[in-house]
């Protein structure tokens, strides 16, 4: 039996074959992969929602020798789209990073202060936040609208006629309610967002949504079912994580770096608040404790810059050999979210601080993953002082856990081993999640007791 997961991210997207072995490995195969960005269009950044889905079928069609059962997508958090009565698009689907929510936050706070906000939902102040994204909508828009659903859900929608935001994604939005599990009413109201749109309690990661339309069907060649993985992304990757010892910490490294670990119940109180950590749906209904780190995006950022004169591979490996420029800057601070040019933005904040600039392409790589490492640093001293204890290890999945100085920087900084892999976390888990379903495992315990035996993971021990 084979389970199909599509998992795109905001450069990227990629399907995901996956089957349970006789030995009880998880083997995964790429079947297909295609590229992802946000574009200006009507003078705002926007996903090409169109081609998405496009590129959500032809992944499909590769899949039609192996015939999987189900099938399901993740994506990033908070973006959205909105449909009218006759379920056709309302506008374009804009993407976190465009500035239209400028000043929305403070709009907010006049009628809701952020930390009754924050009390509320658990989650962090970003510009992006669906909340804020909302309330920059056109009321026009706004008044027309009769559904909400989060990106990978519209294109479930588009697959089985079914509609319904997953639970993990949802928790993004800065709209859920951390604790009741459901869409708060008093933010609702305080944003001017109409209840009509929210009527529908997420749905859990695990359900069944529904078999694929007639029509779909029969463009790719064979019957399939949508089961439910944790829609946004981080969900499904921390679902990967093969975790050493319950004293662990969690980081999906890719565009964006999460750093967490999972809990029972939400913590919102001022000091969870005041150190900038976000309280995200889970499996089975836990909490995904995190920070957001910028991530991987600066060095894709520079990248693109430099006219990709360079392979990621090629970058980790001069950035090595420059390890003795250990500059760093604040890799979190919001001025590297969208700026015009990511390395003149780097080198501003060196300037600022009075710290020596980088003066070839090794010595800005190494000080972009020595910053990162810095970042995760502090990441994790804050979780230790906000729980009182010591944490022992970090599993790191994702694209970044292939990245040899990050990792290996990071288990310097932090004084603890590093456990990196695998790589494909984030579809690994969407993968898990399917086979729970099927009963293949009966647990997520199982499912991760597979993942070591199935998948190389990496020991990185401080120096």
């Amino acid at each position: 039996m084979y389970f199909l997961a599509c998992d795109i991210g905001a450069s990227s997207g990629r399907h995901i074959l996956a089957h349970k072995t006789p030995d009880g490995k998880i083997a995964l195969q790429e079947i297909y992969r295609f590229e992802n960005e946000s574009k200006m269009k009507n003078d705002h950044y926007c996903w090409d929602i169109d081609a998405l889905f496009g590129h959500v079928l032809q992944g499909l069609k590769e899949a039609k020798p192996y015939a999987p059962a189900s099938f399901s997508v993740d994506t990033w958090g908070v973006d959205f789209v909105l449909l009218d009565e006759k379920d056709e698009l309302i506008g374009d689907a804009v993407a976190y990073r465009d500035s239209r929510t400028q000043g929305m936050d403070a709009i907010l706070e006049k009628k809701l202060p952020f930390e009754k906000h924050y009390a509320f939902t658990g989650i962090a102040k970003q510009p992006f936040n669906t909340v804020y994204q909302l309330m920059a909508v056109d009321k026009k828009d706004i008044e027309r609208a009769r559904t909400f659903l989060l990106l990978p859900n519209y294109l479930h929608f588009l697959l089985t006629n079914k509609k319904c935001n997953e639970y993990s994604i949802a928790s993004t939005t800065g709209l859920l309610n951390a604790r009741a599990r459901d869409w708060d009413k008093d933010i609702l109201n305080a944003a001017g967002i109409p209840e009509a749109l929210f009527t529908n309690r997420p749905t859990m990661p695990g359900t069944m949504l529904g078999s694929f339309k007639k029509e779909i069907e029969a463009e790719i060649g064979y019957p399939c079912e949508v089961v439910l993985s944790c829609a946004h992304d981080t969900g499904d990757a921390f679902m990967a994580v093969p975790a050493k010892d319950e004293n662990a910490v969690f980081l999906s490294s890719g565009t964006w770096s999460l750093l967490g670990i999972e809990l029972d119940e939400p913590l919102t109180n001022e000091a969870s608040l005041t150190a900038g950590f976000t309280n995200e749906g889970g499996y089975n209904g836990r909490i995904r404790y995190l920070k957001n780190i910028m991530g991987l995006w600066i060095l894709q950022s520079v990248r693109k810059e430099q006219g990709k004169k360079h392979s990621f591979s090629e970058m980790a490996d001069m950035a090595q050999q420059n390890e003795g420029f250990n500059i760093c800057f604040d890799a979190n601070a919001p001025r590297f979210l969208a700026p015009a040019n990511m390395i003149e933005e780097i080198n501003a904040a060196l300037t600022e601080a009075g710290k020596p600039l980088p003066k070839t392409d090794g010595e800005l790589y190494a000080c972009i993953y020595h910053s990162l490492a810095a970042c995760y640093q502090e990441a994790v001293k804050q979780l230790e002082q906000l729980f009182s204890k010591r944490y022992t290890s970090m599993n790191i999945v994702g694209g970044g856990s292939q990245s040899k100085p990050l990792n290996q920087w990071t288990a310097n900084a932090l004084n603890i081993p590093i456990y990196a892999g695998p790589a494909e976390g984030t579809a690994l888990g969407n993968i898990i999640a399917q086979m729970i379903a099927a009963k293949i495992f009966p647990d997520l315990a199982a499912a991760r007791a597979a993942i070591p035996q199935s998948f190389d993971v990496e020991t990185y021990l401080p120096k």
